[in-house]
């Protein structure tokens, strides 16, 4: 047993460091025909470019066939491999971003996290990395960026944020009202007042 761990072990860090040296990183093994020739043709037929440009971080085609790699291409995917899990692919601005979205960590091929192997745990597991600065936890998956739960809390947290927008209308009206009121019984105050100085020397006479 320990035998037969040792040699998967051994086997899946060779295939990671295959995998982050070869320029065919993040490219389907259906594909890698494709890529055989010196002269490579867009898949969206717009133009042609060397192989030598091929995963440079310089995007060449707009749908991201030469940065299949790379961060390069915003319309480009990166191909996980994940021996011993679900294979899958990842949008091209996730590559070496500092978050592990493989399982088997190859997508972060060049950052300084050093994403662990997941795959062997019986599924398509997906690291989170906690900085040590910060405590926060990111897990992004193709298609979603958040899960359901994090969704209705946002919900939430703008229905509770219009509410207290109301809350706070409904205060400043009846302040607004509240003041029109006292500035209407001051000078209803002083109409009184003057009225009776006026009717003050008219008394004292008449006495």
């Amino acid at each position: 047993m320990l035998l037969q761990c040792v040699v998967l072990c051994s086997l899946l860090a060779f295939v990671v460091s295959v995998a982050s040296t070869s320029p065919l990183v993040g490219v389907h093994p259906l594909d890698e025909k494709y890529f055989e020739s010196d002269i490579i043709r867009c898949k969206d037929g717009s133009k042609s470019f060397h192989r030598d440009r091929l995963n440079d971080n310089f995007c060449d085609c707009l749908d991201g066939t030469d940065e299949p790699g790379t961060s390069a291409c915003p319309n480009g995917k990166f191909y996980c491999r994940n021996i011993g899990s679900s294979p899958k692919f990842v949008y091209s601005s996730r590559v070496n971003d500092g978050i592990c979205d493989c399982c088997d960590g190859s997508d972060e091929y060049e950052s300084s996290i050093g994403c662990p192997n997941t795959c062997v745990m019986g599924g398509n597991v997906n690291y989170i990395y906690k900085p040590r600065t910060k405590l926060k936890s990111v897990d992004r998956k193709l298609g979603s960026t958040t899960s359901l739960k994090d969704s209705n809390t946002f919900v939430n947290l703008q229905d509770m944020f219009k509410n207290l927008q109301g809350m706070k209308l409904v205060f400043a009206l009846q302040l607004v009202l509240i003041g029109f009121l006292l500035i209407l019984w001051m000078l209803r105050r002083r109409a009184r007042s003057k009225r009776r100085r006026k009717n003050l020397p008219l008394i004292r006479s008449a006495n």
